[in-house]
């Protein structure tokens, strides 16, 4: 009996569907939360000259930009496909999950890094009898550096992370409610755009204009520099959005369309 109720699990696809987009929406939050500590030059990657803005008299702005943000804007694109598909309730389930396995695996990392390290793990000239170029000195310093993030840093992406998904949903089911079925560009594109901003903003105060006593001017000023990126970006996942629409409305069938009517009434 247990075999047959496994092999219907796996054979209902708004099931399977619902498992791979959770895993992999709960994944890219997951990744850009750790990789999220890593600052670099979009103006070096791009091999261009750095910007050097000017905003609310804070010189010497660029595009320099946490690696989170290479992931982040897929999390608010997956947002917007879970809730086309499965309405709000799927979203918040997946937000709060994704939330929960943040927190549990900063805190295998806290334990992780109280660790009392191997003498010859932690210093490499101990194992290699010299340091040498490219090397780390320390190395249970460099990992407490980089997998150790701030609290306040924990604190404010996490906080944002929700605003921002709950945000996405409310102007997305209201873009949908007026719109219908057509223009997903509007109601993904446009949902993720207002969300996003408000994500900027609300990291960057929780975590260094409260947490670090920036000054707000800066805060904002980065805060908007960061957008525009975003903006970009959002802009440039359009298309994606419409395939991945072609791609699991092929894939489900007549059932897509009642999945999406039962979302927006959710």
């Amino acid at each position: 009996m247990l075999i047959v109720s496994e092999n219907n699990f796996l054979q209902d696809k708004p099931t399977r569907l619902f498992l791979i987009l959770g895993g992999f929406f709960i994944t890219n939050a997951l990744v850009a939360e750790f990789i999220g500590i890593k600052i670099f030059s979009l103006e070096q990657v791009l091999g261009i000259a750095s910007m050097d803005w000017t905003l609310f008299g804070v010189t010497g702005l660029g595009f320099d930009l946490t690696a989170g943000v290479l992931l982040w804007p897929v999390v608010f694109v997956m947002t917007d496909i879970v809730n086309e598909y499965y309405g709000k309730r799927g979203v918040r389930f997946l937000s709060y999950g994704a939330v929960a396995l943040i927190l549990f695996a900063f805190f295998i990392l806290y334990l992780a890094i109280q660790l009392p390290p191997n003498e010859w793990w932690q210093y490499e000239s101990g194992l290699l009898g010299g340091i040498a170029a490219g090397q780390v000195r320390d190395m249970q310093l460099a990992f407490a550096k980089v997998m150790g993030q701030g609290g306040w840093i924990i604190i404010g992406s996490l906080i944002a992370f929700l605003v921002g998904q709950f945000l996405d949903v409310l102007v997305f089911q209201k873009i949908k409610r007026a719109t219908g079925e057509s223009k997903i560009w509007l109601r993904a594109t446009g949902s993720t755009l207002v969300s996003q901003f408000v994500d900027s903003f609300v990291v960057l105060i929780v975590a260094f204009y409260i947490g670090a006593e920036w000054d707000l001017t800066r805060v904002v000023a980065i805060g908007l520099v960061n957008y525009v990126f975003k903006f970009i970006v959002a802009i440039g996942l359009t298309p994606i959005i419409y395939l991945a629409h072609y791609i699991i409305d092929s894939y489900l069938g007549a059932e897509a369309y009642q999945m999406k009517q039962e979302a927006l009434l959710s």
